[in-house]
């Protein structure tokens, strides 16, 4: 069966990523992927966290906020919902983590970096595409710190990126947009180090269980998607 969208079930939606997109932020981006559309801003703190901070913890650390705009969807939500939304803090928390294990944390000294993901426009595969961004703009808030003279090496270890997929109408397919998503018998998401190694696994079947050859064949998938999105950011950071 055709996906609505007519791609081929391993073909990934357009991709683009502009940089310095935010005036004030240390580093910035706005990435588009189809018709999500995710503004992702890198703040440095000069201070650790305070946790860190009153455990006497060395080095820095990554964090992340991620939410949607009222009118986001096709329908509005309220501002009020939106603060109180479990799933953007869930989201919120999934972000951070994908950052920080390409981070060295002692490098990066007493600092902390804050990645704001602001959705725009969603159609399916936000939290992936808040992921990649979210690394393009840090990349561009270190790179300020080393110009800067703030730190003297790049913290960075290596690049991540993050894409879904699923399967949909009996049929293994990849970067599910918003009306796959919503009748796919199994959603997953995956986070993938530059190395191809994954640093987070989400699958859930969501009509019946799915079978270890589905996520294998989907992990395969997921690794060379993530790798064309990694030359895409390699490229933008040149």
């Amino acid at each position: 069966m055709l996906r609505p969208s007519l791609r081929k079930p391993n073909q990934m939606r357009p991709v683009s990523i502009e940089t310095a997109v935010n005036k004030w932020a240390e580093g910035s981006c706005l990435i588009k992927i189809g018709n999500t559309h995710v503004l992702c801003t890198a703040s440095v703190d000069f201070n650790q966290p305070t946790w860190k901070r009153m455990q006497h913890k060395t080095g820095g650390w990554v964090t992340a906020d991620y939410s949607m705009l009222p009118r986001a969807t096709d329908t509005r939500k309220s501002r009020e919902a939106l603060m109180n939304d479990k799933r953007s803090m869930e989201i919120s928390r999934l972000v951070g983590r994908a950052l920080r294990s390409v981070v060295d944390m002692e490098i990066l000294g007493k600092h902390t970096i804050n990645i704001d993901c602001d959705v725009i426009q969603a159609d399916g595969g936000t939290r992936c595409a808040a992921i990649t961004g979210g690394f393009v703009a840090l990349s561009l808030a270190v790179r300020w710190m080393i110009e800067n003279e703030h730190i003297n090496e790049n913290p960075i270890r290596e690049h991540v990126a993050a894409i879904s997929a699923g399967l949909w109408n009996n049929e293994l397919i990849l970067d599910l947009d918003y009306q796959e998503d919503c009748t796919a018998e199994m959603d997953a998401n995956f986070v993938v180090a530059e190395d191809g190694r994954f640093i987070e696994v989400q699958s859930t079947g969501e009509q019946h269980p799915f079978s270890k050859l589905h996520l294998d064949v989907i992990m395969d998938m997921a690794v060379d998607a993530t790798k064309k999105l990694i030359d895409l950011q390699k490229k933008v950071l040149e």
